[in-house]
């Protein structure tokens, strides 16, 4: 099993754990902040079964059917993260409102919210290697997962705050006002982890400085051509996709010009070891003087 099948596997345990304090603490005081901390458990444990599964799927080698890989998988299972996301928000803010209209006391608030704080520094320990693991393995699904938590770490901690002062005021209106904020804060996580997801499912270029060191390497390592023109880039989960016109001299040998190509092909995957590049060479008659002038 590779790592970020491992890890994917590892929320999934730890989001049943989190899970299970977060409505041990919600049955014990019977706050609907409490609830919405654990409603969005629920989605935690649902969107780690997700990510699982896409990123099993996104490891598949390339076959007939889908040539480029099954990459795009992982943005699949993003863009899912982000719906449940806010349909949690949706239902926190409905109990919200229920509360507004029917408030109650809180009841054992001291080992209710220990217990819940507890479920919280689990969430935090794991959402830091969610996102340092899902950012050095290049894994939509995992930062996604990462970024989700991170909301959750948050709102528990503004949860605490607000039981909290809600119990020592006496103002118990304290409670759902704070599960209100809370599902708001949710649902701008979920609008923000889908925009990212589907920017990739459109096929959105690499950032400005990974194209700048793609630049630098087509005009450093690609000597005895004249120049790269029509470079453009996606990406796909973890991999790049690179590709670009190379002129060269009418006089090159097709032996030298696979050479170049090599050299340049061998030059971005040392610096992008995930990346995908294709190379369509031209005489110097296609040269359009413009894009990358080789050194």
């Amino acid at each position: 099993m590779s790592t970020t099948l491992k890890i994917a596997a590892g929320s999934i345990l730890v989001g049943v754990v989190v899970l299970a304090l977060k409505t041990l603490a919600w049955r014990l005081t019977g706050s609907v902040a409490l609830l919405s901390d654990a409603l969005e458990s629920i989605v935690n444990v649902a969107t780690a079964i997700a990510a699982l599964i896409a990123i099993r799927v996104a490891q598949r080698p390339a076959d007939p059917g889908h040539p480029y890989g099954h990459h795009k998988a992982e943005f699949f299972s993003a863009v899912l993260e982000g719906v449940l996301i806010i349909s949690a928000a949706l239902l926190i803010l409905r109990e919200a409102w229920h509360a507004f209209q029917n408030p109650r006391d809180i009841a054992d608030a001291g080992l209710g919210m220990a217990i819940n704080a507890s479920a919280g520094v689990l969430n935090a320990i794991w959402c830091w290697i969610l996102l340092r693991q899902g950012r050095r393995l290049r894994s939509p699904a995992l930062v996604a997962d990462g970024k989700h938590l991170l909301s959750d770490v948050i709102s528990s901690g503004g949860v605490l705050l607000g039981v909290g002062l809600a119990v020592t005021t006496g103002w118990s209106v304290l409670d759902p006002a704070l599960a209100m904020l809370v599902g708001v804060n949710i649902l701008w996580s979920g609008w923000k982890v889908m925009a990212a997801s589907l920017s990739g499912l459109m096929d959105e270029a690499v950032p400005e400085t990974t194209l700048a060191v793609i630049r630098e390497i087509i005009s450093d390592k690609a000597s005895g051509a004249l120049e790269a023109h029509d470079l453009r880039t996606r990406h796909a989960g973890a991999v790049t996709f690179i590709d670009f016109h190379l002129v060269v001299d009418g006089q090159t040998t097709v032996t030298d010009a696979h050479e170049i190509c090599d050299r340049v092909e061998a030059s971005i995957m040392a610096r992008l070891p995930d990346a995908q590049v294709t190379i369509h060479v031209e005489p110097e008659h296609k040269a359009k003087h413009s894009g990358v002038l080789v050194i």
